[in-house]
């Protein structure tokens, strides 16, 4: 939303502003808010990739968390900036992230082993040389829920089929969390009019951001739980200083 200093980076080439004013802060910063939320989102990764390479957890979840945080480190770049380039730094990520939860949950039980993640990583690639040719709007849009869809029954079946309570609150918190979130997310995109004559800006944006952080971490630490499952791993949902959740593996001694 234009407003504020003058800019560091020049005029907005960005196909989206949020609904937050331009460069309050500094000039280096386009929107302040939707910048430094994406911290939250950085940290909760870097939580779940200590955990995955202390318990020594398939690389495949070392390299989710670091898709997380690729991902906000990328948005922090379009937030504070405002560039076309820059939103490619978010946009592209997004949709690897969910190439990877795709790889996660169909995985165990793809009987051939090489084809899926040949397939999603040129799939990635190809995503990514035709999405800095190409400006993609609703487009991308589509194409980003149709992924995410494409995920849903995969996440249903591990959830009716976990019995443990702690596991299940895990995959009940990662829906609240990506419910709200959207809630924030709609108001911020299409409510901004309304929202700019308040007195007070709830950036509801920003809590997009710090909502999805969490709605990722919950997604991770549940698939970590069921992965282990699957391994024979006894696992079981413990939680770090009695608030973050985390799964803690006793791997059998042959492993």
């Amino acid at each position: 939303m234009a407003d504020g200093i003058s800019s560091f980076w020049g005029p907005v080439t960005s196909s989206h502003e949020w609904c937050e004013k331009n460069y309050v802060f500094s000039s280096y910063v386009a929107e302040f808010y939707n910048t430094i939320s994406n911290i939250p989102c950085i940290l909760l990764a870097l939580v779940g990739l200590l955990s995955s390479l202390l318990q020594r957890f398939e690389k495949r979840f070392s390299v989710l968390h670091l898709s997380n945080m690729a991902l906000a480190i990328g948005s922090m770049m379009y937030h504070a900036t405002l560039q076309h380039v820059q939103q490619q730094s978010d946009e592209t990520p997004m949709v690897w992230e969910m190439l990877l939860y795709i790889y996660i949950l169909y995985s165990p039980d793809w009987h051939y082993r090489s084809t899926m993640p040949t397939f999603l990583f040129l799939y990635g690639i190809s995503f990514a040389v035709l999405h800095s040719i190409i400006r993609f709007n609703i487009g991308f849009k589509i194409h980003y829920i149709m992924l995410c869809v494409l995920c849903i029954p995969r996440v249903y079946k591990y959830y009716i089929y976990t019995q443990d309570a702690p596991a299940k609150r895990l995959a009940k918190f990662y829906v609240a969390t990506l419910l709200l979130g959207s809630l924030c997310w709609l108001a911020d995109r299409f409510g901004c009019s309304q929202i700019s004559s308040w007195p007070f800006n709830p950036q509801g944006h920003a809590m997009w951001h710090v909502l999805m952080g969490f709605n990722s971490y919950f997604a991770n630490t549940f698939l970590m739980f069921c992965r282990a499952q699957q391994r024979g791993w006894s696992p079981k949902v413990v939680h770090f200083l009695g608030i973050l959740p985390y799964v803690k593996i006793e791997k059998p001694k042959t492993q």
